[in-house]
């Protein structure tokens, strides 16, 4: 009999995450019931994007975001999708969301978890068609169960992530996630309806020779982040910069490279938010092998202050980090 007619499909993200609950011997289950009620969201929220230009859900929603940003239609979609997925879901006490001002409350006062969660980054490129995403982060709530979830709860450092991950809606759809035992990346099969196991133990490059940084505002950025990338220029670096942050991420992870979002002038806590799209990507890259910064501490070290907390972001290959960090360093020596 000829066995390559019926090769195997590969290893479902169900079966995976079934498997590695063998390695938490106290797990209990909802965690990983967790991480399937975002992925399904995710293929939901996929579907959304893949016929958006059908169905007129581009465009601007014609509001404004609780950081002052034009909310488009697939923004408030995802909220909303992602949201529903959680609240029904039951393992989740409380949710905050880059487009939410305030907590969520998700009515599940025995939920174990707290979720931080960018439904939609990079939703200004939907209408030219270029890759966008979500990033998300889970925390163990610190309050008792049988009350709603605090906002003690929902402020906790990186480092008290037990999992985080991001999905990347592009040429393929990808789920990438991390429970602190590496990283492991998932690519949907839309005929089957399931993410498949495609990219196992993820290690990003020490190293590489890709720089992404939105150089438009360079005028006003620190002098050493300046001073670094004069030496990517030198040494014969390419600028890839896509705008979106999963998507730039999500390259220099697989192949090498480093992204940088610093302060500004405009800007000078920098632009992207701590709870939902640093701590996680932090997180996962490194778990990769990988660094993250603010340009002098480690980001996953930083103390929330507030839900919409800002803050500057290096992240990428290690050695690449830690040559910006000697260039801001060298900035401060001056």
């Amino acid at each position: 009999m000829n066995f390559n007619l019926a090769l195997p499909v590969g290893t479902t993200l169900d079966r995976f995450i079934m498997r590695k609950e063998k390695d938490f011997p106290y797990a209990t289950g909802e965690l990983s019931q967790l991480l399937r009620d975002i992925a399904l969201a995710g293929k939901i929220v996929n579907r959304e994007i893949n016929r958006a230009g059908l169905l007129d859900v581009t465009g601007a929603f014609g509001q404004q975001n609780v950081q002052g940003e034009e909310q488009q239609k697939l923004d408030v979609i995802a909220n909303i999708r992602f949201i529903r997925a959680l609240r029904n879901g039951g393992e989740v006490c409380a949710i905050i969301s880059e487009e939410e001002e305030e907590i969520i409350q998700t009515g599940n006062t025995k939920g174990k978890y707290i979720v931080a969660i960018d439904p939609l980054d990079g939703s200004s490129n939907i209408d030219v068609n270029v890759s966008i995403g979500t990033i998300f982060s889970i925390y163990r709530r610190k309050s008792e169960t049988g009350c709603d979830g605090t906002l003690e709860d929902c402020l906790q450092n990186g480092t008290q992530q037990v999992a985080a991950g991001y999905i990347i809606y592009g040429s393929s759809t990808m789920l990438v996630y991390t429970t602190g035992n590496g990283v492991n990346g998932f690519t949907y099969e839309p005929s089957l309806g399931e993410f498949f196991l495609s990219h196992p133990d993820i290690k990003t490059p020490a190293t590489g020779t890709v720089y992404s940084c939105n150089e438009g505002g360079v005028n006003s950025f620190p002098e050493g982040i300046k001073n670094y990338l004069n030496y990517c220029k030198e040494n014969g670096y390419s600028g890839r910069y896509i705008g979106s942050l999963v998507a730039d991420f999500h390259r220099n992870l697989l192949k090498g490279g480093i992204y940088i979002y610093p302060s500004t002038a405009k800007a000078p806590n920098g632009k992207l938010r701590l709870m939902y799209e640093c701590n996680a990507l932090a997180f996962i890259v490194e778990q990769a092998g990988g660094k993250a910064t603010d340009g002098n501490r480690r980001i996953m070290e930083l103390e929330p202050t507030e839900l919409h907390q800002r803050c500057p972001l290096v992240i990428g290959s290690t050695e690449m980090v830690d040559k910006v960090e000697a260039f801001m360093k060298s900035e401060v020596a001056v």
